[in-house]
């Protein structure tokens, strides 16, 4: 089936351009900074506008990282793609500029709340209040909205590429934002970022090395774009063009772990789960855990997303955002 990117929308070269010489932006504005998290190349930090009078979210290259020509490049793409993801679901990009070190910097609302990793993790742990408040039904709405947030940017020709609960944040007053567009890439476009798997500096699969570790050393190589535990089978055999459908997988992932409270395809390695992802279709999640009630066509619409043959998912996301929404309408509040 060939597909072809939109006619309108992200236009790749727009995102990858240095910024000016000299000072962009006024570093000088944030005051009272506070480390939130540290990630494995890059920190976000909580700091105050004192111009406008607002508390924002900084995030900024670590130091080994800020003078990297490819790792620069990502970041700027990173915020410049959120920036014209402009949607209620999508976090606003406020500024980008360089701070008084001269690396750059891009600054976004400041969100309250919990990923939904954590809420799954809750409800698995037997937290009463969790389960309480995250029941079947509100769990599948958690996932639609958040891929509308995807539909939105598959409009525009930008496929997502780590849809994972990490990257899902539920915020105090039930708003659900998706996050983290760093290896975003531009539909139709020739993957730059990711490392040829023949080249001699990638890393092999080691079967000694524990999952975690391997992922770790793998994505920081350049060898793999993506979380494993989350990828689709496209992403796992190396495919230069992804569409849409490659999200549509994730998304089914994420759907079945909401469901389930458990993953699909992890394996005791990496290879062990990178060969589920390829070639075995997981248990339904109403027979994975009964416990939890799942309507077997909510597992239906699972596995569904799941399907090893991309002509056989959803064909677009608002597509398997009405399934979702349908299922949820059926289910006891």
């Amino acid at each position: 089936m060939s597909r072809t990117a939109p006619r309108s929308g992200i236009i790749l070269s727009g995102t990858d351009p240095n910024l000016p010489p000299g000072n962009v932006g006024e570093f000088e504005k944030y005051t009272d900074f506070q480390e939130m998290a540290r990630g494995g190349k890059a920190l976000l930090t909580e700091c105050y506008d004192r111009i406008i009078g607002r508390t924002v979210v900084m995030k900024r290259l670590l130091p080994k990282f800020a003078e990297d020509e490819q790792e620069q490049r990502r970041f700027l793409r990173e915020a410049r793609v959120t920036a014209q993801l402009q949607h209620p679901n999508t976090v606003p990009v406020y500024d980008l500029g360089r701070d008084d070190e001269g690396h750059t910097f891009f600054t976004m609302k400041r969100i309250y709340g919990e990923n939904f990793h954590e809420i799954l993790k809750k409800i698995a742990q037997g937290d009463e209040q969790t389960i309480e408040e995250y029941p079947v039904g509100r769990r599948i709405e958690v996932v639609a909205d958040a891929c509308l947030a995807l539909a939105y940017a598959h409009a525009l020709g930008v496929v997502h590429r780590d849809v994972k609960p990490e990257n899902i944040w539920v915020g105090e007053y039930g708003q659900v934002i998706l996050l983290d567009w760093g290896i975003a890439k531009v539909w139709g476009h020739y993957d730059d970022f990711q490392r040829d798997p023949k080249d001699p500096d990638a890393v092999p699969w080691d079967e000694s090395i524990e999952v975690t570790q391997q992922l770790r050393t793998l994505t920081q190589a350049g060898q793999l774009v993506g979380t494993p535990l989350y990828m689709s089978p496209e992403q796992v055999l190396g495919h230069r063009y992804l569409d849409e459908r490659s999200d549509i997988f994730g998304a089914g992932i994420v759907l079945y772990e909401a469901l389930a409270i458990h993953e699909p395809f992890r394996g005791r390695n990496i290879r062990e789960t990178f060969d589920r992802i390829i070639h075995e279709p997981p248990t339904p999640p109403h027979e994975k855990s009964p416990q939890y009630d799942i309507p077997p066509e909510a597992s239906e619409i699972a596995l569904k997303a799941l399907s090893k043959n991309a002509d056989e998912r959803f064909q677009t996301m608002l597509e398997y955002v009405e399934a979702l929404r349908n299922v949820a309408r059926k289910i006891e509040p």
